[in-house]
């Protein structure tokens, strides 16, 4: 982290998040700043994440396009290891920065049309959201929508904490 910098000593419950890697996300590193926040986020972000509705390539794929969309290099570089892990492949993965128009089934295209709408208007089109209803339950486009929020959140947390000096 070149702006902010964990801090020390960092709460116990940072350590439970270690990827292999052996530290924390940068984006749980910089929330360590904020202990009453870091519990119930942690608890979120599991929850979203190992017991939502959507499968784990949806889950990724969404993840991937709204790191695309926020320019967040951190977010990109950790949910393509998630995206590995859940079946796509490096060239599904590149696919996945190109866009809708990049060969994907109807589905997943409209997946990554809805992250895009998500990440331009903050809202998903009539037309694609009747689309999306042939393929997902309400429950999985309503965890989608949150996929996509939660994804824009730490891309931003991540941007602001990796700024290097002189990027002004």
């Amino acid at each position: 982290m070149a702006r902010i910098e964990p801090p020390n000593p960092l709460p116990d419950l940072v350590a439970m998040t270690a990827t292999a890697q052996g530290s924390a996300p940068v984006t749980i590193l910089a929330l360590a700043h904020c202990e009453s926040l870091l519990g119930p986020f942690i608890g979120w972000a599991a929850a979203l994440t190992l017991k939502g509705a959507l499968t784990r390539r949806d889950h990724e794929i969404l993840a991937l396009r709204t790191a695309h969309n926020c320019s967040s290099e951190f977010e990109w570089t950790e949910h393509s290891r998630f995206a590995h892990a859940a079946g796509l492949t490096d060239e599904e993965i590149d696919r996945v920065a190109t866009g809708a128009e990049a060969g994907w089934s109807r589905k997943e295209e409209l997946l990554i049309v809805a992250a895009d709408e998500l990440y331009r208007y903050s809202s998903i089109s009539s037309r694609i959201w009747k689309d999306l209803t042939r393929f997902y339950t309400t429950s999985e486009l309503i965890e989608a929508t949150y996929v996509v929020g939660q994804y824009t959140m730490l891309s931003m947390v991540a941007n602001v904490a990796t700024a290097e000096d002189g990027s002004e």
